[in-house]
């Protein structure tokens, strides 16, 4: 099987390990819940994960309201009359976010009392539902958000930034839910699996009182066991098995310097597949092109991957939900050509990192990976093959 094929291979199938309609249902399963529900879905993921809870209490779901970003909701589940879908913005949230906020808090306002509720929670929640504190306004957010995203901040620090401001971070949200039993189920996109990052923490902290469980469902140390589990069974052809190595490292510095290390760590290394998870940084240009971090690590290390004449090394990195920076593409594959390629159509893969305009580069070498929303975020991967060892 050829490079590219094997790490597409190997995404997809730590894609599919964390899928939000599975990793829904398993958990309810394994809970054994029985009474009939209402249901509230919030996130990049919350298709998916509704539909997971939908297969397991089956016509027990009495309502529902979803919330997910513009192009992540599938036609069918728009034309649904029996719920409420609510597309709204990502990364920077939009008018479409405070609707979305003031929707959830209708919503929960005309539930029935006592009746239990079961929330929904993946990453992109903290962009896509809003109410903010008094003095916010959305320009003020705005601002807040694309200053804290030109400067390379984590999923943590932002998140930080948007629980002083809104009036549902932060475990906020609790003052809106009358009591009732109330469970929740996240798929992780954090460092760390804390749910008070994930989605700026709509639950949590939790005060004393309610009734409220929750569980991780997914999450990025998940989706390397399921790659790594995979590697442990028998090879059902006789190619060889290449060994693969689930690295500690969690590659959360800036992309280029990631970039920078991996490929200068895989350069002293034997043959074999080789397995990071992450979410590195970029620093972003007073008008930045077309790409995201991926695109941005990717580009990065295929000019490193030339840099030493790597021939045997092919490199993947990919956002699990589907969607890098601001674009539609996941991320890129790289190799040691990807250089020569992309100069064929007279780019500069040095200036087009400068500006931040890997994308570009990436589509004119056909090194883009482009598959849609995954129904699932758990962060990124990283992914190279090495076939070939050390001089």
């Amino acid at each position: 099987m050829q490079a590219a094929a094997q790490l597409l291979e190997l995404y997809s199938l730590g894609l599919n390990a964390v899928k939000g309609d599975q990793a829904v249902y398993q958990a309810l399963m394994a809970q054994g819940t029985q009474a009939a529900c209402h249901l509230v879905a919030i996130g990049k993921a919350a298709e998916a994960m509704y539909q997971g809870a939908q297969r397991y209490f089956d016509k027990d779901i009495k309502t529902a309201l979803l919330i997910s970003k513009y192009g992540h909701f599938s036609p069918e589940l728009l034309a649904e009359r029996k719920i409420t879908v609510l597309e709204a913005a990502h990364p920077v949230p939009a008018e479409s976010s405070l609707l979305a906020g003031q929707a959830l808090l209708q919503y929960l306002a005309q539930l029935p009392a006592n009746e239990p509720l079961l929330f929904l929670i993946s990453g992109g929640a903290s962009s896509l539902c809003e109410v903010l504190e008094e003095g916010w306004t959305l320009e003020k957010l705005q601002a807040a958000t694309q200053d804290k995203l030109a400067e390379g901040a984590s999923i943590a620090e932002i998140n930080a930034m948007r629980k002083q401001l809104s009036r549902i971070k932060g475990g906020k949200l609790w003052q809106f839910i009358s009591k009732r039993p109330v469970s929740c189920l996240l798929i992780s996109d954090v460092q760390g699996d804390d749910p008070a990052v994930i989605g700026s923490g709509l639950l949590f902290p939790a005060p004393a009182h309610p009734e409220f469980t929750w569980q991780i469902v997914a999450s990025n140390q998940q989706m390397l066991a399921a790659i790594q589990a995979s590697r442990l069974e028998p090879p059902n052809s006789a190619e060889q098995t290449l060994p693969l190595h689930i690295m500690p490292e969690f590659l959360s510095i800036e992309a280029v310097e990631a970039a920078k290390r991996c490929v200068a760590f895989l350069k002293t290394q034997p043959a074999g597949i080789y397995v990071w998870g992450g979410e590195t940084t970029v620093n972003l240009p007073a008008n930045p092109g077309r790409g995201g971090r991926n695109q941005h690590f990717a580009l990065a290390a295929a000019l490193e991957l030339a840099l030493v004449a790597d021939q045997g090394t092919s490199l993947l990195c990919a956002a699990t939900d589907g969607t890098d920076g601001v674009t539609d593409d996941a991320g890129g594959l790289v190799d040691a050509q990807t250089l020569a390629r992309g100069q064929l159509e007279n780019l500069d893969p040095v200036a087009c990192l400068q500006r931040a305009d890997a994308g570009r580069f990436l589509a004119a070498s056909g090194d883009l990976i482009t598959t849609g929303p995954t129904g699932t975020n758990v962060m990124d991967l990283v992914i190279a093959l090495k076939t070939s060892c050390p001089n």
